[in-house]
């Protein structure tokens, strides 16, 4: 017999960017890890993209990768980590992708000519992909977080198809959370909460009564502040609880589950738990969190980084891996663009532990990372190449060490003469960019021997991609020859997935992205790897 599933329907209001993603996420974290309960996250993002993939990381910040190749938004980054699962295709749901189904479907004359509305077609094939989520993964609780801001108009149908839903299912089948912003203007010195009252009061006329309301702040919400939107919102003053700013997101779960918001959750939804001692971990990392005391300066050089959000599971996978050796990540973010020879890179990287080089595309900033590789390399700091930043590595060695003067990457010069970095063959006759790249979780061949080997303890490990550009085949002899260690390989083709160069204390660098798998409870071994050596470093 199938179980019953419930849901938790997650919105927001006044404004966007006030951490919906990391409320579900720190939810979902509870009721798994405290609770025992089967858990699915969904992401509903409402722009007509069919998926993230081609979206500008400085609009929308980082493109999340999942297993199956699926190029989502950074929330589902925080739901793996949170979570310590993988998710699928089938967590994450657009405009786009709704739209799209419903075309095919028109197209195919599957609606027996009648007209294609928003009610009742796209309102239900929104609550069919809900409960199938359900189903597939047998969930005791689907959390559904709705992008964007109560009022929008690319979310109205979405929140329609959320009240049809509550409808269907029934009373204590499922729970609104209306996540609220509380402001507080530096001139009056006291929180204001007529906004969070509009945004509640504009969900209650789209016929959505919220069961809870989380308010967000800079500071702890006043209890008259949290009586005055009870009043106005009929919730109940316990159903009001204060989210203020945290030092770290590790923290998030434990004050929800203090605040007891999980079991106002479990009461409104009557669900029977199991308790797990699994958030014991949580607790204790969180708390090796607290104490670490060494500082280690880790240098990002990207161009991107005006908008930290675009290398967001970087900095979680720092945040949560250097607390395991007793030490906390101080970022210190180098824009490439503006490097134009050595003696900037040098100065940039002066007094930095560690250096990691991000993904990327195009040429711009190019030269500039390549320049801060050579100083990391030459000076023997710990190094972290990512994906580009893999790619980039090839290209210093090849023109510094084994000599050859015009090495490139096609995607910088397309007419270089020493292509040392090429587009993957199955890559060249594809046009357009979404979901056309090596994407998802690929095997990984680990040569014995080798710094990657000791790190991961495995002679094959899965790890997820995101790319086109490759180490020309034809050039592997020669970077061998003179010192690079390729101790990562595609299982069956020449197809180079890591790097190493076994005379520096850490120059590692991989195809893939270690950041997409690492998670609190299990931090990926090439950021475990990194920080040790940042550490070392840092103690000279």
């Amino acid at each position: 017999m199938q179980k019953k599933t419930k849901f938790v329907i997650i919105v927001g209001s006044v404004i966007s960017g006030i951490g919906k993603g990391t409320f579900s996420a720190s939810l979902a974290n509870i009721l798994k890890l405290h609770h025992g309960l089967v858990v699915a996250p969904i992401k509903f993002d409402g722009y007509l993209n069919y998926d993230a993939g081609t979206l500008n990381p400085y609009r929308h910040g980082e493109v999340f990768v999942l297993d199956d190749g699926t190029e989502t938004d950074l929330d589902l980054g925080s739901y793996e980590r949170m979570l310590n699962q993988s998710l699928t295709k089938d967590n994450y749901l657009t405009a786009g992708k709704i739209f799209k189904t419903i075309i095919d479907r028109e197209r195919k004359g599957e609606y027996l000519g009648r007209d294609v509305q928003f009610v009742p077609h796209v309102t239900d094939e929104i609550k069919s992909y809900i409960k199938r989520l359900g189903e597939k993964t047998s969930s005791d609780v689907v959390l559904v977080e709705v992008g964007g801001t109560v009022g929008d108009i690319e979310n109205s149908y979405f929140l329609e198809a959320m009240r049809q839903l509550a409808l269907e299912e029934g009373k204590g089948n499922v729970c609104f959370v209306n996540v609220v912003y509380i402001l507080e203007p530096k001139s009056l010195g006291e929180q204001k909460t007529k906004a969070a009252q509009l945004g509640t009061q504009r969900l209650m006329a789209m016929g959505i009564q919220p069961d809870v309301i989380v308010c967000r702040s800079e500071k702890p919400v006043t209890v008259s502040a949290r009586e005055k939107i009870s009043a106005y919102s009929n919730v109940t003053t316990n159903r009001v609880v204060s989210l203020h700013d945290l030092e770290n997101i590790l923290e998030i779960p434990i004050a929800l589950k203090k605040m007891k918001v999980d079991e106002e959750i479990i009461d409104i939804l009557g669900l029977k738990t199991k308790p797990d001692h699994e958030f014991q971990k949580w607790e204790k990392l969180a708390g090796m969190m607290e104490r670490a005391k060494k500082k280690v300066t880790v240098a990002i050089a990207g161009k991107y980084t005006g908008l930290h959000d675009s290398y967001i599971s970087i900095l979680k996978a720092l945040e949560h891996t250097a607390p395991y050796y007793g030490s906390c990540a101080d970022i210190k973010w180098i824009e490439t663009t503006d490097i134009e020879n050595e003696k900037q890179a040098i100065e940039m990287l002066k007094d930095v532990d560690g250096l990691i080089v991000p993904i990327g595309y195009g040429s711009r900033g190019a030269e500039g990372k390549i320049l801060c590789i050579k100083v990391a390399r030459e000076k023997k700091m710990p190094f972290l190449g990512l994906c580009y930043g893999f790619q980039m590595a090839i290209v210093e060695f090849a023109r510094n060490v084994c000599g050859i003067r015009g090495a490139n990457s096609t995607e910088v010069d397309p007419d270089t003469k020493e292509p040392v970095i090429d587009i993957l063959p199955e890559q060249k006759k594809i046009e357009g960019l979404g979901g056309t790249q090596r994407l998802g979780g690929q095997d990984v061949a680990i040569r014995e021997g080798t710094i990657a080997h000791r790190l991961y303890g495995k002679k094959e490990v899965r790890e997820r991609f995101r790319h086109r550009w490759e180490c020309n085949p034809k050039y592997i002899e020669i970077l061998e020859k003179h010192g690079m260690v390729f101790s990562g390989k595609h299982p069956k083709y020449p197809i180079m997935q890591i790097l190493e160069l076994p005379d520096n204390p850490y120059f590692f660098a991989t195809q893939y992205h270690p950041e997409y798998t690492s998670r609190p409870l299990e931090p990926n071994p090439a950021y475990k790897g990194f920080v040790e050596a940042c550490v070392k470093h840092a103690e000279g």
